[in-house]
C-alpha cells in the first residue's frame, strides 16, 4: 500500500509539473502571437474550435485511465491550411468541451488537471503549426505538400501529447513508463493513421473544391464519434451486467453448497450423494443439448434436491435398517418440504418446483402430485434418473452398493414407467463411455477421515464422460 509520504511527494510532483507546462505554454502562445499572428478565416477557424469542443465533450474510453476522440482532425486541419495561431485557438476550444463534461467537474485537482491539458493542447497545436508552416505557404501547396505536411504536424502533435500524457500517469503513479508506451503507442500510431488521409483529403477539398466540404464531413464525424461513444457505454454496460449475473450464479452456488452441507452433516451415509447427482444432470443436460441456462439450472437443482430432509424426523435418516412402511410415508414428504424451503429464498421459485417433482414417474405413480409425462418438468426427469442411479451404486445401511452394470440394468428396464427414455439413453451413453471413477458417483467424491465424511471437490467427472 502507498504511505501517506509517498502520495504527499506526488502530489508536489504533480503540481511543479503543471507549473512548468503551464509556464511553457505561456510563452508558446504569446510567441506564436508575436511571430505568427494570422488567424486565417475567422469564422472557418471558429467553427473548427465548435466542432473541436463537441467532440472532446464526446470522447470515447478506450482504457482504464485513457479516451480518445476526433478532435485532433479540426486542430490538423487548422495547421495545415491557417498556421500555428489558428491550430492553437482550435486546441483551445477542444478544452471548452472537455472542461463542461459533468465527470470533469467531479475529478480531484480538477484545477491541476485543466492546466496540464490546457497547456498540452496549446504546445501541439503550436508545434503541429509550425511544422505545417515549415513546408511553405499554405496556399501554394499541391496534394503531395498538404498529405506531407499533414502527416509530420500529426507525429509530432501526438507524440508531444503522448509524452505530456504519459509524465502525467507517470506522476500521478497511474502507471509505469513501459507500461504508458505500451498504452499509448499503439493510440499514437492509429490516430495517425486515421486522421492524415481524412486530414489531407479534407484540406485539399477545401482549397480545390468548396469551402463548404468542410461542415459536409465533420458533422457527421463527430456523429459517428458519439455513436461509437454510445455503443462503447453499452458495452461496458453489458460487461458490468454479465459481471453481477456472475457473481449472482457463484452466490447461488455457495448458498447451494451450504445447505448441502447441512444435511451431509446430518446424513453421514449419503454424504457426496447431491455433489454427484448435480454432476450426472449437469451431463445429462449437456448430453441432450438442452441450453446452458438448463445446464446450469439443473446443476444447482441436483445440489438441492434432497434438502427436505432436513424437516424430516430426527432418528429417521439416521435409521440403520429398513424403513416401515409409515416412515417411507414421512420419508416421501422430503420433496415438498425442500420446495417450501426453497421457495423462502428470492428467485428459487423454479428450483423449488423442480425439486418437488424430482420423484414423479412417467406413468404418473410418482409423489407428490402423481404427474404423468406431459406434465412433468425435463429438469425434474434428469434428476429422478440421476438420484436413482447414485443411491442404487452407493453404500446404506441395509445393502450394499450395486455394481454399475446392474444399477444400468435397472434404470433399462425402468424405462417408460418410471424413467423417461430420452433420459435414461443420454445417461447410458455416458456411462458407457466413461471410467470406474465417474461410474462410482458420491463414493469417488466423499473422503472418509476417521469417523467422519467430509465432502471433496466433485472433480471426478474430470476423467469421466467428456
Amino acid at each position: 500500500m502507498i504511505g501517506e509520504d509517498q502520495l504527499a511527494t506526488d502530489a508536489t510532483r504533480i503540481r511543479f509539473f503543471a507549473v512548468v507546462l503551464s509556464a511553457v505554454s505561456v510563452s508558446t502562445l504569446v510567441a506564436i502571437v508575436t511571430f505568427f499572428s494570422d488567424m486565417g478565416d475567422l469564422w472557418i477557424v471558429a467553427t473548427l474550435a465548435i466542432v473541436a469542443a463537441l467532440a472532446e465533450r464526446s470522447t470515447v474510453r478506450i482504457g482504464k485511465d485513457t479516451e480518445q476522440s476526433i478532435s485532433l482532425v479540426p486542430t490538423l486541419f487548422a495547421a495545415v491550411l491557417f498556421g500555428p495561431l489558428p491550430a492553437v485557438v482550435v486546441a483551445m476550444g477542444s478544452m471548452l468541451g472537455d472542461i463542461t463534461r459533468p465527470e470533469a467537474r467531479r475529478v480531484d485537482n480538477s484545477h491541476l488537471r485543466l492546466a496540464i491539458y490546457t497547456s498540452s493542447r496549446i504546445i501541439t497545436g503550436a508545434l503541429a503549426g509550425l511544422v505545417a508552416l515549415s513546408l511553405g505557404s499554405p496556399d501554394s501547396r499541391i496534394l503531395s505538400e498538404i498529405a506531407l505536411a499533414t502527416v509530420l504536424a500529426a507525429l509530432v502533435a501526438e507524440t508531444v501529447d503522448m509524452a505530456i500524457a504519459s509524465a502525467t500517469l507517470q506522476l500521478r503513479g497511474r502507471q509505469r513508463s513501459v507500461a504508458v508506451i505500451r498504452t499509448f503507442a499503439p493510440i499514437l500510431a492509429l490516430s495517425v493513421a486515421l486522421c492524415t488521409p481524412v486530414v489531407a483529403l479534407l484540406a485539399y477539398a477545401y482549397q480545390e473544391v468548396s469551402p463548404w466540404t468542410l461542415p459536409l464531413f465533420l458533422v457527421p464525424a463527430v456523429a459517428a464519434q458519439r455513436l461509437f461513444g454510445l455503443y462503447q457505454e453499452q458495452r461496458e454496460l453489458a460487461d458490468d451486467l454479465s459481471g453481477a449475473n456472475e457473481r449472482l450464479e457463484r452466490a447461488n452456488l455457495s448458498f447451494a453448497a451450504g445447505l448441502v452441507a447441512v444435511l451431509d452433516a446430518r446424513d453421514r451415509y449419503t454424504a457426496g450423494h447431491s455433489m454427484a447427482v448435480a454432476v450426472y444432470s449437469r451431463d445429462i443436460a449437456r448430453r441432450m443439448t438442452l441450453s446452458e441456462d438448463d445446464i446450469q439450472k439443473v446443476y444447482l437443482c441436483g445440489l438441492v434436491h434432497d434438502i427436505g430432509k432436513i424437516g424430516l424426523p430426527s432418528g429417521l435418516l439416521e435409521k440403520p435398517g429398513a424403513l416401515t412402511l409409515d416412515e417411507r410415508r414421512r420419508m416421501q414428504e422430503h420433496s415438498e418440504i425442500g420446495e417450501r424451503i426453497l421457495a423462502e429464498v428470492e428467485n428459487y421459485a423454479e428450483i423449488a418446483t423442480i425439486v418437488r417433482h424430482h420423484h414423479e414417474r412417467v406413468d404418473g405413480q410418482g409423489y407428490p402430485d402423481g404427474l404423468s409425462e406431459e406434465d412433468l418438468p425435463t429438469l425434474s426427469r434428469i434428476i429422478a434418473v440421476a438420484d436413482a442411479y447414485d443411491a442404487m451404486t452407493s453404500d446404506r445401511p441395509y445393502r450394499e452398493a450395486m455394481p454399475s452394470r446392474v444399477a444400468r440394468l435397472r434404470l433399462a428396464q425402468a424405462v417408460g414407467s418410471q424413467f423417461d427414455t430420452t433420459v435414461v439413453a443420454a445417461f447410458e451413453a455416458l456411462l458407457a463411455t466413461a471410467d470406474d471413477a465417474y461410474r462410482m458417483g458420491s463414493r469417488q467424491s466423499r473422503v472418509v477421515v476417521g469417523s467422519n465424511i467430509r465432502q471433496t471437490d466433485p472433480s471426478f467427472v474430470a476423467s469421466g464422460a467428456a
